[in-house]
């Protein structure tokens, strides 16, 4: 199409700015839903844009503001700090000449991390005064939810896994509406920084869920040698390991075993498909899996991409296994296919 790339940013802009009107829309549903609309549009086309993001405006008018939320206002009214925030760091934006190389996205991450709002306001400006462009923040503060996920104490609530990933998956989508809108000063940055800014203040409310956090795979001198070497025997024990319950720890030790061994990440990426498509998986799994993917792409095989696939394979972990009535469904549809008969040899009733 003609002038695709000015007209995606636009366009994504546009997207992000109606997703980012509410504070943390829907628990970052909103966001995250307009992002796979312009995924799906650039798969399938964006003449087929008529029939595709009409499918997202009831979604984004039902979805309820954080703004409303007694957490976001007190003991510290964080909706105000980001609008004050949001119109600083866009002047901050503004203000800059020419783009300067930077990539301290692991270190902005764990700043992110804080428990002290202001010092994660100060550390994002910080950012972008040597140099972060809005999707750089977007990719720190991705990594930072991701850390969340991969340190989530197995004392919390099972409910609370859902927390974490809300935050996670929205942090990815708005990452990736970031890289679409480039450095083009769209709006002066305010859309960006806001969105940034929701995602920072929702990472900070869930602090408690990594209290205390639990240890990521190859720390303290973990070595993982009592796990299997080969490829293959690493994705049979974490299939298994998904067919138990309580299994959390021991799926993500497998993963970061398969990764620092040098295995083939597309390999595990593959077993970890697998493991959540054979479950009764809610779109949360499969949000969290994609979400997972990208970022680990953003990051390779490094320590960052490892992590992130750890918190991928926790929380899969954490709801596995299910009944999988929906597999043993798909498996009759495909004998009868095959004009299989799903009774044969059994007698009359």
């Amino acid at each position: 199409m003609p002038d695709r790339d000015g007209g995606l940013r636009w366009r994504s802009a546009l997207g992000a700015a109606s997703g980012t009107e509410r504070t943390f829309a829907d628990t970052g549903h909103s966001l995250d839903f307009i992002n796979k609309a312009f995924e799906c549009l650039d798969l399938i086309r964006w003449e087929h844009a008529s029939a595709v993001l009409p499918t997202i405006v009831a979604q984004m008018v039902a979805a309820r503001g954080a703004e409303e939320s007694t957490a976001w206002r007190q003991p510290v009214d964080l909706v105000a700090l980001c609008d004050a925030s949001a119109g600083e760091m866009s002047k901050l934006f503004a203000a800059r000449q020419g783009v300067r190389a930077w990539s301290i996205h692991s270190t902005l991450a764990r700043e992110l991390l804080g428990d002290e709002p202001a010092k994660i306001v100060d550390a994002l400006k910080a950012a972008i005064r040597v140099g972060a462009a809005p999707a750089d923040l977007g990719q720190s503060l991705a990594y930072a939810a991701a850390l969340r996920v991969a340190r989530f104490g197995n004392a919390n609530e099972h409910a609370d896994w859902e927390t974490a990933h809300h935050v996670f998956t929205h942090a990815n989508a708005l990452h990736q509406m970031l890289r679409r809108i480039g450095t083009a000063g769209i709006d002066g940055y305010l859309t960006a920084v806001r969105a940034i800014m929701h995602g920072a203040m929702a990472l900070y409310l869930e602090r408690y869920l990594n209290v205390p956090p639990a240890r990521i795979p190859g720390e303290d001198n973990d070595q993982l040698d009592d796990l299997p070497v080969d490829a293959e025997a690493i994705r049979a024990a974490l299939l298994d390991a998904f067919d138990r319950q309580r299994q959390v720890d021991l799926a993500a030790r497998l993963v970061a075993r398969h990764l620092t061994l040098g295995h083939p990440p597309e390999v595990l990426i593959a077993t970890l498909a697998h493991a959540a498509l054979r479950e009764d998986a809610g779109f949360h799994a499969y949000q969290m899996l994609e979400a997972g993917v990208r970022q680990f792409g953003a990051w390779g095989n490094t320590d960052e991409g490892r992590h992130v696939l750890v918190a991928v394979a926790r929380y899969l972990a954490a709801h596995s296994p299910t009944e999988r009535g929906t597999l043993q469904t798909a498996d009759i549809a495909q004998r009868l296919m095959k004009g299989a008969e799903l009774h044969q040899g059994a007698g009359a009733p």
